[in-house]
């Protein structure tokens, strides 16, 4: 029995195109930094943008829809669109930087997957229209490239609900997802602007306000200095990023309940509550057992927690950090914050479900015969299949760590650094121990894309989109 035809992926083509168009335009507006600075790439920015328009154009207009938008095929579209994006972006790379492609997809991958590794070793070189590039990557790939197209371009209705759960999003904070994306678009702008004002009171130039706004509060982190936020020995800069860091790894239901002034609410969110507690202990375990000073303490592991993969010591000084303190950083990185908010990594609230199901389940085999165990979290009850579908994809989320924590091992590199870094590209961190570079081989930097791609799409509709096209077009 087959459960996707061709027909299916006449219905996936049609939608892909609308986030082809997307992804053309704003790859497009770095064209404007290129005026401003006088810098003569325009054709990197504009062929590319023009490709992805035109693609996307013809996709929309001539393949046929066949069939109603199902899950399955927001998940296709999904997957697809991210690949399509870090392709375009890629285009624009090797036209204005005249590098190849690996690397060039690489950097893209990382930018609008909101990871923040990247293979530069000195950005502060790049052209600002190729750093304003990146920033707008990951400040659009934080919220999502589907979403932020449902927001802009896709009719309200089954569809636009189908393409948002695709993306790993199931929280509604208004009725309808048409309404609820607009009001994560309002939320996500407010506290962009916000950013920019708060770094700018701190005397940081207004181009560098931007892109760290826009860097840090999509939680992806990718810097425009070599040095990250650490370039600017600022205490008042280092609190703000912080906070952002904190309001990206935040769930937009939170921040919606806070502008509301249902401060109740906000105090009894057990996925904020959590939040709060994982960084207190790990910051404590660091300073204390690690030997971390405090202020680099705290501001990694929110960082890493986040997955934001900000930082304010070099690369040779976290390389250097006690293992301890990079073990407490892998577990802050395999956990990430909220679900329903910018970051990676395996989400709070499936962390929480499985050790709930464990002791739920230790209390069951304690209580007498046919005893009923009340199963809530947050007030709402919690079924097997909830259970069930977060341990799966924790077990799943290891064997992929694995995986690419093996490539990098085979290759040489040192076993916890590799861990590390394996760590920070499949929850979409950014923090680095120097094995991410140009000059990184090509087999382990595949095996990092692929970690990037499938820890933001959470690794689900990656294998639906693999075996639909296997079904689509298997023989017979």
């Amino acid at each position: 029995m087959r459960y996707i035809g061709k027909r299916d992926l006449f219905t996936v083509g049609k939608y892909l195109g609308t986030i082809m168009q997307g992804v053309g335009f704003v790859v497009a507006l770095p064209v404007f930094v290129a005026i401003i600075y006088g810098e003569g790439n325009l054709q990197s920015f504009i062929i590319p943008a023009f490709i992805s328009l035109g693609a996307g154009t013809v996709l929309k207009r001539y393949m046929p829809e066949e069939c109603s938008v199902r899950l399955k095929h927001g998940m296709m579209v999904a997957c697809l669109a991210w690949l399509w994006a870090g392709l375009i972006g890629s285009l624009i790379m090797i036209s204005a930087l005249n590098i190849d492609f690996t690397n060039a997809f690489f950097e893209n991958m990382s930018a609008w997957t909101g990871s923040g590794l990247t293979i530069f070793s000195s950005v502060e070189s790049l052209p600002k229209s190729i750093l304003f590039l990146r920033s707008l990557e990951q400040w659009i790939g934080g919220l999502g490239v589907v979403i932020v197209v449902i927001g802009i371009l896709i009719r309200p209705g089954t569809a636009a609900s189908r393409l948002y759960k695709s993306e790993a999003r199931d929280e509604r904070i208004k009725p309808s997802i048409a309404n609820t994306v607009k009001t994560i678009w309002w939320i996500y702008i407010t506290y962009t602007v916000l950013g920019i004002v708060l770094y700018g009171l701190t005397g940081m130039p207004l181009f560098d306000a931007i892109n760290n706004t826009l860097t840090n509060l999509s939680t992806g982190g990718m810097s425009i200095k070599n040095m990250n936020i650490g370039y600017y020995h600022s205490t008042a800069v280092y609190l703000v990023t912080m906070l952002l860091m904190i309001l990206g790894g935040t769930s937009f239901l939170v921040h919606y309940q806070l502008i509301k002034g249902r401060f109740f609410s906000v105090l009894h969110d057990i996925q904020l509550q959590a939040t709060v507690v994982f960084i207190s202990i790990f910051t404590i375990l660091a300073v204390y057992v690690g030997g971390v000073a405090p202020l680099e303490s705290i501001y990694h592991v929110i960082s890493a927690l986040s997955c934001t993969g900000s930082s304010i010591s070099s690369t040779p000084q976290m390389a250097a950090w006690p293992a301890y303190f990079k073990v407490v950083l892998i577990t802050c990185m395999l956990i990430g914050m909220a679900a329903g908010s910018t970051t990676g990594a395996v989400k709070i609230i499936r962390v929480i479900t499985v050790l709930k199901g464990v002791y739920w389940e230790i209390m069951r085999i304690l209580a007498p015969e046919g005893s009923v165990i009340p199963r809530k979290i947050s007030g709402k009850s919690v079924s097997d299949t909830e259970i069930r579908e977060a341990g799966s994809y924790i077990s799943l989320y290891f064997v992929l760590l694995f995986f690419t924590w093996s490539v990098l091992v085979v290759y040489g590199y040192d076993p916890l650094n590799s861990l590390f870094e394996a760590a920070s590209a499949q929850g979409n961190v950014g923090l680095s121990m120097g094995i991410t570079s140009f000059n990184l081989p090509v087999v382990p930097k595949m095996a990092l894309i692929l970690s990037m791609w499938l820890g933001r799409l959470e690794i689900i509709p990656v294998i639906v989109l693999i075996r639909g096209f296997v079904e689509a077009f298997k023989a017979g």
